[in-house]
């Protein structure tokens, strides 16, 4: 019987690889299927709101990833560390900081939650407190699977997550629940590290890890991180409430702009963000040529992206108008535009991986916050909702990637 918290094995394998596409896989579909019900559903202008709210869950769960980042650095690390000294809980500190971060949004609210949430405030406001708590752990476990190669585990909490939320969707669709069921779908997952504890012994042993380094130090790290996941989930998935906060009413047009910008993006970054496990612990074990890492992750990113830019500017009008109704028309061009935006910022997870592995924790989060203020700034430029938002996500990663390489480019040198 081996020891569920030995450490890792070795190098990430192709057999990692490849159950954690299968789970993200699933988890893709999933997720389209929450979308695909919310939009026929929902009519354009409802579906805007929902899309804000499944936006703002993105924006605080991705910034949580931070946490899966550092865990996955600190338990790769450990066969490297000093026996002896100090320790830390990671699943202890993901829970004070769930805890936190979910007091912080409630007590907030009054502030902000009007200008977000156009329908539903307050039980939007609850499901984002009580849904960020529990994927603050959801993902700290996930950095502990992957810093312990244990990647059929990672891929099982994977799809719990998925799972659980497309299972909510379709009840709300089969009984009509309405928009409040389409909220509860977005946050559902949240639990899944408690279901993956409560039937796993193995998952429940690695819960319990310590890694070596004080608490202190560990959150310096985790902040470092959250800051910069947080920069890039609002490109990544707050972006409908950045589009909302630089443009006012969306209406039905913001409607079919989110929609275009979260099925031309996924194929890409649903993939990435799913796999920031294996990213980093790869570029961990490659530490001493992580530039020559990154040409071939990013070669592959740039030949799917070519392919995914033909294929959108093709295909894409007449699948929208087919799988979703004739209320969400957009053009090729506009598909094929926000596809290449997507390959952009698809490049810069993949230098912001390479940095944090190497422990470059400011200019990582430096890379994405200026990627995000970019893009922010862009937004507001004095022209049609589809152009800007088009040129906003496609020159703002540029401005991060620049920032990431040069880091890295540094330390190379020294």
């Amino acid at each position: 019987m081996t020891d569920a918290t030995a450490g890792p094995s070795g190098a990430v394998t192709r057999g990692s690889v490849v159950r954690v596409g299968a789970a993200t896989g699933v988890s893709a579909l999933c997720g389209y299927a929450v979308l695909y019900l919310a939009a026929r559903d929902l009519a354009p202008a409802g579906f805007s709101v929902f899309g804000v709210f499944w936006g703002a869950f993105g924006l605080a769960s991705g910034a949580a990833f931070g946490l899966l980042q550092e865990t996955t650095r600190e338990v790769r690390n450990r066969r490297t560390a000093p026996h002896g000294g100090e320790q830390t809980r990671p699943m202890r500190v993901a829970a004070g900081v769930g805890l936190a971060a979910a007091v912080l949004i409630a007590v907030s609210a009054p502030l902000w939650s009007a200008h977000v949430f156009a329908a539903d405030g307050l039980l939007s406001v609850a499901l984002l407190s009580l849904g960020l708590a529990g994927f603050c752990l959801h993902t700290t476990l996930l950095g502990l699977l992957a810093g312990l190669d244990r990647w059929s585990g990672y891929g099982a909490l994977m799809v719990t997550d998925a799972l659980a939320r497309v299972a909510v969707a379709a009840v709300t669709f089969a009984v009509g629940w309405g928009l409040g069921g389409y909220l509860w779908a977005t946050v559902a997952g949240s639990v899944g590290w408690l279901l993956m504890i409560l039937v796993s012994p193995a998952t429940r042993a690695v819960a319990r890890l310590s890694t070596p380094g004080g608490t202190g130090a560990f959150l310096r790290g985790t902040g470092h991180s959250i800051a910069a996941a947080g920069a890039s989930a609002v490109l990544v998935m707050g972006f409908p409430v950045l589009l909302k906060a630089t443009s006012g009413d969306l209406g039905a047009a913001g409607g079919v702009v989110i929609l275009a910008v979260t099925l031309t993006r996924a194929p890409l970054l649903v993939p990435l963000t799913a796999m920031q496990g294996n990213l980093i612990a790869h570029f961990v074990d490659q530490r001493a040529h992580r530039l020559r890492a990154l040409v071939t992750p990013a070669v592959l990113v740039g030949v799917l992206g070519a392919v995914g830019v033909t294929l959108a500017a093709t295909f894409g009008p007449w699948l929208l108008r087919e799988a979703f109704g004739a209320q969400y028309q957009a053009a090729g061009a506009l598909l094929g535009w926000l596809t290449a935006a997507a390959v952009a910022i698809a490049l810069l997870t993949l230098t912001g991986a390479a940095t944090v592995a190497a422990a470059l924790h400011r200019a990582y989060a430096t890379g994405w916050v200026s990627a995000t203020v970019a893009s922010a700034l862009l937004l507001l430029l004095p022209v049609e909702l589809e152009v800007r938002t088009v040129v906003a996500l496609l020159c703002g990663p540029l401005i991060g990637i620049a920032v990431h390489l040069a880091a890295l480019a540094q330390v190379h040198a020294v």
